[in-house]
This record gives C-alpha cells, structure tokens and sequence, in this order.
C-alpha cells in the first residue's frame, strides 16, 4: 500500500510584514489629511488641497510601484500596489489613481516612457485615459490626457467641460480628439488589467471603510433603550457584509500575484460587489442621515457604487473569467 502523495504548501495570499507597514504608514498619513475636506473642495475644481495629498502619496512611493526602475519607478510591483489601493480606498482620495496606473502600462516605448513616466513616479504629474471622444476621469486636472484612438494612443490636446458625476471625486470630462501620436500599437490589454487591479483593491478598502463606520454608529445609536447593533438582524447584515469583503481580500491578493485578465476580473468583481453590498447595507442601518450629502458616509456610498462599473462591469468581468477557465 503506496502511502499517500503530501499536500502541496499551502498559498497565503496576506501581506508579509514590510507591507503591512507600509499600509500602516499610509492610513496614518491619510487619515491626517481631512479627505472628506479634500474630496468635497476637489468636486468644487479646487484642486490645490487634492494635488498636495497626490505629492504625499507619490512621496511615500506609490504610484513608482507601477513604473519600471529604469524610468525612476519602483516596479512594477502590482502585489505591493494593491497594498496601497485598498488604503487609498479606504480613505477615498479623490484623483485618476486607477487611470495613472494604467497610463504606466501602456507607455513603455523608450521615448514615451522617458518622457513621461518619471514625472508619473514622482507624482509631479497624474494621468488619465479615454477613448477617443469619451468621458474621462479628471480630465480637468490630469496633465497627461490620453486618448485610444484607431490609430493609436494619442495625446489630447484638450478636454471639454466638467459634467457632474455620481461620485463627486470623479469629475468627468470628455478629452479632445487628435493630438500627437504617442504609441501606435499600445499594450490596452495590460493596461486594463492594471486598471482592474487598482479598482479592485480601491473597492476592497471602500467597503472596509464603510463596514467600520457603520459598526461604530449602530454602536452608537440607540433604539429601544439599547444600541441598534445589538440587534440579531443588524448583526446579520454586518456579518454578511464582513464574510464578502473577506472572501475578496484574498482574491484581490492573488490576483496581484498572477496578474493574469481571468484572476484580475475575478478580483474585481468580487471586491467591487463586496463593496456595493457593504454600503446598501451601510445606507440601510444608518437611516434617513445616510441619504445626505453634508454627512461623510455618502463620500465612500458614491465611490462603491461608481467603482463597480469603472473599468468594466459586473458582467464583462465575469465573462472575462469564464473566457480564462474555457
């Protein structure tokens, strides 16, 4: 009787502990910064507190994770990246975050990547992506617009106005078609997946966020003489809440490491639902004051429910994920 093969180690996908503080160190600096100040003055076009917040961020190295070494990067390091989303998630810091990365991806020809990405890397610039003639996000404040056109990755030359957004930390713009061809052939598919990826863990850190504010307000709130989060439904729907955005942690994390469309669509859809099912259940157990506009809560309500779609829906994704499992 042959005795049975081992079992193969076991994959963990958890941050080692370099990377844990490094989130650390980004959710202390971001919660010194008053983002809801910052997300409220960047949907009014006043930029300057926003742009000094992207400095920060750059200076703690993030956005050189997605840009070579040889152009003054980090990286890429896509694993290390999600780390820093889901705390740019968490905080919802206003700005192309996902758009950089994916400009990252795409301009790695030596002129545009000398050109260009140092100053992606060292936050002195910030980027943002469209196809020709559509709406992009933060055309208004991105120094690097970019426009995927028949022909090729061009640089618009302009935007038109600004038009309302759900999220007020997404201001769109349409980008002006023409300009100066950059990449004639440009690598969009990596560049969606990189894009997926940052929206995946943004998403992931938007549903913690909400998931942590509405346990400490039915903690807080009182009906009946006790708080409302002792109720068994109210633990219920946070517990529903807790288990979805934990089964996408995970995902996001493992996504990260294989970077393949399948893994990254996964991730995004999970993260993305987690998050939009987290804030149906945070506007549901905060009452009438989750509706209003003036209470921080709707600053992380919008974003889940905008970043489900950004950068392909529920169902593109699932179809992606069941084109890699064909």
């Amino acid at each position: 009787m042959t005795s049975p093969r081992p079992a193969p180690p076991a994959m963990r996908f958890l941050p080692d502990a370099e990377q844990r503080a490094f989130a650390r160190s980004l959710d202390a600096m971001l919660g010194a910064a008053d983002t809801p100040g910052v997300i409220r003055d960047w949907s009014r076009g006043e930029r300057a507190g926003g742009l000094a917040l992207w400095s920060r961020i750059a200076e703690a190295g993030v956005f050189a994770l997605a840009v070579p070494e040889a152009y003054g990067g980090l990286g890429p390091r896509p694993v290390d990246l999600a780390v820093a989303f889901v705390e740019l998630g968490r905080h919802a810091v206003p700005g192309p975050l996902a758009e950089t990365v994916a400009v990252a991806a795409l301009l790695l020809d030596p002129g545009p990547a000398e050109r260009f990405l140092p100053a992606l890397a060292a936050g002195e610039a910030m980027a943002t992506l469209a196809p020709e003639g559509s709406y992009a996000v933060d055309g208004d404040a991105a120094t690097i617009r970019l426009t995927s056109a028949a022909d090729g990755l061009r640089l618009a030359p302009g935007h038109g106005p600004v038009r309302a957004s759900l999220d007020p930390a997404r201001r769109l713009t349409r980008l002006a078609a023409g300009g100066e061809l950059l990449v004639p052939d440009p690598p969009m598919d990596d560049a969606l997946r990189w894009a997926r990826l940052a929206t995946a863990a943004q998403a992931l850190g938007v549903g913690l966020a909400l998931l942590e504010r509405t346990v400490a307000y039915v903690g807080q709130r009182v009906q009946f003489g006790v708080p409302v989060g002792s109720f068994q439904a109210v633990k219920h729907r946070l517990a529903d809440a807790k288990i979805a955005l934990e089964f996408a942690r995970p995902l996001v994390l493992g996504a990260a490491m294989t970077m393949s469309p399948a893994d990254v669509a996964a991730a995004k859809v999970s993260a993305c639902e987690a998050a939009y099912t987290t804030a149906r259940t945070a506007l549901q157990l905060h009452g009438a004051i989750g509706y209003t506009a003036e209470y921080d809560l709707s600053l992380w309500l919008t974003k889940a429910r905008a970043l489900r779609t950004a950068w392909g829906t529920p169902d593109e994704c699932r179809a992606e994920v069941l084109r890699g499992r064909a």
